[in-house]
Parts: structure tokens; C-alpha cells; sequence
């Protein structure tokens, strides 16, 4: 009879160690004729962001005295180019050629590179600038369940919270796929929330595209959770059971 526990402990040891579908496929509800409008916003500019900032003109010369040397520098890279950026202040401000002290607060890059273009034209600096504005420090940071956390650095002007878990090689398959915490910084308050990637709902939040510095967590499903700590996995658990299943069989016999 006691020889009949051992394919029992088999079995549970593999019913502890499955996760259901319903746990791991993304997008559950999609059809092939499912169609969502994106809501894409430009991110806020916010403070020890670090900026490039170019200014162009129909008369090259005249721009010139708009713009750092190295910023036309085809072959430097990308800390080259940070080194050489604009850092945003505590007070939401840079420090702009010519113009001084420029606000930040509340405007996108594309907010602010209009409003250095209507100064330079408002200070009788330049007739017709072209002003652009891009963020080159952008970063996620990706931690918990997934095959590389870290923190990330991207160039795109905007990337999908899906693209972002790609950076990190995405979730393992004990991660959380219907509660992934996505934590950001809003006007110097953190807001934190809660996303279900197994439901296409969620590509109509504000949490679908990344904004800089968020800090994506992906905590461990049930499945991890039960096999974690003393009992370390299910092949730790039948290790131990068939141990204990030969030390009844000796002292029986």
C-alpha cells in the first residue's frame, strides 16, 4: 500500500508546478478584429532630465550662437551627447545661450522648443527658428520576475509598456502577468498602478506607453509564491517525499 503514495507524490508534485493559461498568455481577450485608438501624450519634461536642444534658421550663421559646438558632432555618442545636453534644474529651468533662464515646468519637448523659437523671434534674436527638442536620458528600470532586470535606456520618443518588458527579455514564466505595477512620478508625486496585461483593456490607459524614469515591478504568480522559501520548487518537494517515503518503507520492513 505505502509503495501506491509514491506515484500520488508524483503527481502532486506536478500539479504544484503547472500554471494555467489563463495565467500566462497575454492579450487574452484579442481578436484578429479588435482595434483600439492609442492615446499617446508627450511626456513632461521634468527636473535632471537632460536635453538636446538644436536651433536652426533659414541663415546658418545666424544660429550658430544657439548652439553648443559639439551638438553638430555626427560621430559622438550618446553619453557624449548627455555630457553635452541641457540638464533641467530643480526649478524646472535650463540655462539657454543668449536667452538666459528658460522654463520647463509643465511643458513636452515639443511645448518648450516652441517657446525658445517664440523668444528668440519676440528678442529680435532670429527671424525664422526651428527649434527641436528631444530627451536623451530616458530610462525604465525593471525589476521582479522577469529574465534581465535592470534599468534600461531608450532613444525612441516613445515606447509600449510590451516593449519595455521586452528590453528585460519579458516575463518569466512565474511572473505576475495581471498585476504588473508600473510606478511613476506625476508633478513630484509618485502615482502607482496596476496592470492587467492578459486583458486588452489596458491599451487604452495612460499606462500603455512608458514615460521616463517609471519603474516597472513584476511580482511572482501563485505558482512562485507557494514554492518559494523553505521548500525552494516541486522537485525540492519530491526529492524530500520520496526521502521520506524510503525511510518509512526501511523502518517497516
Amino acid at each position: 500500500m505505502k509503495l501506491k503514495l509514491a506515484p500520488l507524490l508524483l503527481l502532486l508534485g506536478v500539479v504544484m508546478s503547472c500554471a494555467s493559461k489563463k495565467d500566462i498568455l497575454y492579450l487574452q481577450d484579442a481578436t484578429t478584429t479588435t482595434t483600439k485608438t492609442l492615446n499617446y501624450t508627450d511626456p513632461v519634461i521634468q527636473p535632471n532630465d537632460i536635453l538636446k536642444i538644436t536651433v536652426e534658421s533659414s541663415m546658418p550663421e545666424a544660429a550658430l550662437p544657439y548652439n553648443k559646438v559639439a551638438s553638430n558632432t555626427l560621430s559622438q555618442n550618446l553619453q557624449v551627447m548627455q555630457l553635452d545636453g541641457y540638464l533641467v534644474a530643480k526649478d524646472h529651468s535650463i540655462r539657454f545661450p543668449v536667452l538666459g533662464a528658460v522654463a520647463t515646468k509643465g511643458l513636452t519637448t515639443a511645448g518648450l522648443g516652441a517657446q525658445i523659437a517664440k523668444q528668440l523671434i519676440d528678442g529680435g534674436h532670429l527671424m525664422d527658428p526651428s527649434v527641436t527638442v528631444r530627451l536623451i536620458n530616458a530610462k525604465v528600470s525593471i525589476l521582479g520576475e522577469v529574465k534581465q532586470p535592470g534599468t534600461y535606456n531608450f532613444t525612441e520618443q516613445n515606447i509600449t509598456l510590451m516593449q519595455a518588458l521586452g528590453y528585460a527579455g519579458d516575463l518569466t514564466i512565474n511572473g505576475k502577468r495581471d498585476d504588473i505595477i508600473v510606478m511613476r512620478e506625476v508633478d513630484e508625486e509618485m502615482r502607482i498602478a496596476h496592470v492587467d496585461l492578459t486583458d486588452s483593456k489596458f491599451i487604452d490607459s495612460e499606462f500603455y506607453y512608458i514615460k521616463p524614469n517609471d519603474v516597472i515591478v513584476v511580482n511572482p504568480n501563485g505558482t512562485k509564491v507557494k514554492t518559494a522559501g523553505f521548500i525552494g520548487n516541486a522537485g525540492t518537494v519530491l526529492t524530500i517525499a520520496s526521502l521520506a517515503l524510503s525511510v518509512t518503507i526501511l523502518l517497516t520492513r
